[in-house]
């Protein structure tokens, strides 16, 4: 594997979280493409990639491109695509992929690693992301808050972690650090994902039922007893699959949600309003299939979720 300011590093599906995360790795002197669509690609090859993030405001200098063959001799993928297109991009992009390529997938929801490991063998691991991000128009990013990541070996590799697998993630975790992204590697990555999968489906259709920002809606008592319902149903869910997250670690981090995001609003309400589909059936849509799996009922889970199915149904 190359040197760590060596690895060419391309972020599959440039949008809000993948152009805060490759801007900042590009900005610290790697080289990085944007694989994004034409809109991004246009500006930020005539301009730069404007990034109005909260430490500064400037353009950064990153590649950017439409085709999926700039992937090709990529070390890194940073894989950012929606949920619903896991499938379908790691399929286009397989052909593009050297067998040692490492994928780190920065999606909502927690099974796509399993999702992608089923097309390619390359080595994949999940990214627990923790970053308010939008689009404020083409090439231009605006960061709301936070901006790190948590990664980790797979399910089947937590008891004994590979030593290979557990360098390249070591390796993972000193570029993105030295790019100002913090970055720890856990050692039960599946908890951490569970955890944010549960702030998710706390917050994201809520969100974007209501076209609010998480500080203005914790504001409404009822509102806050429907987040707790939400997270309640998905910790029931969280013990059936043997995730150990307990009531006062869930709340504490929902809590921490409200107030380190108050200005953003929910990727699928970002989604909603640019009348795009969801990943809900990612998020509140899976808490819904896995209570019915394991006869546990979801009526909070399942009210949101048929909620924002009706209004991405009518929405285009």
């Amino acid at each position: 594997m190359r040197e760590i300011k060596e690895k060419k590093i391309v972020v599959m599906g440039a949008g809000a979280v993948g152009c805060y995360f490759g801007g900042m790795l590009s900005r610290a002197g790697h080289d990085v493409t944007l694989i994004a669509r034409p809109e991004h690609v246009n500006a930020i090859e005539m301009h730069g990639l404007h990034m109005d993030c909260m430490a500064f405001q400037e353009f950064v200098s990153v590649r950017a491109s439409v085709e999926l063959s700039a992937i090709a001799d990529a070390d890194l993928v940073l894989f950012c695509v929606k949920s619903p297109d896991t499938l379908a991009t790691i399929e286009l992009i397989r052909p593009h992929l050297k067998p040692q390529t490492i994928i780190l997938s920065l999606q909502n929801g927690v099974d796509n690693c399993e999702r992608i490991r089923s097309v390619v063998a390359n080595p994949v691991f999940p990214a627990v992301v923790y970053v308010a991000t939008m689009m404020a128009g083409p090439g231009r990013l605006k960061h709301n808050g936070r901006g790190e990541l948590v990664i980790g070996p797979w399910e089947g590799e937590i008891e004994s972690p590979d030593p290979i697998q557990m360098q390249m993630l070591s390796e993972i975790s000193a570029l993105l650090s030295r790019a100002l992204i913090p970055c720890p590697v856990s050692s039960d990555v599946r908890r951490e994902l569970w955890f944010k999968f549960l702030v998710n489906c706390s917050y994201n259709a809520i969100s974007a039922i209501g076209q609010i920002e998480y500080g203005r809606m914790v504001s409404v008592e009822s509102v806050k007893e429907l987040i707790e319902n939400l997270a309640d149903e998905v910790l029931a869910i969280a013990h059936h699959e043997h995730i150990n997250i307990t009531k006062a670690e869930a709340s504490a981090a929902i809590d921490m949600i409200a107030t380190t995001m108050v200005t953003q609003r929910s990727s699928t309400a970002q989604d909603i309003a640019r009348k795009k589909s969801t990943e809900i059936d990612f998020l509140n849509g899976l808490v819904v299939r896995k209570g019915r799996q394991y006869g546990i009922a979801t009526p909070a889970n399942q009210s949101v979720y048929a909620l924002v199915k009706m209004i991405e149904t009518y929405n285009h």
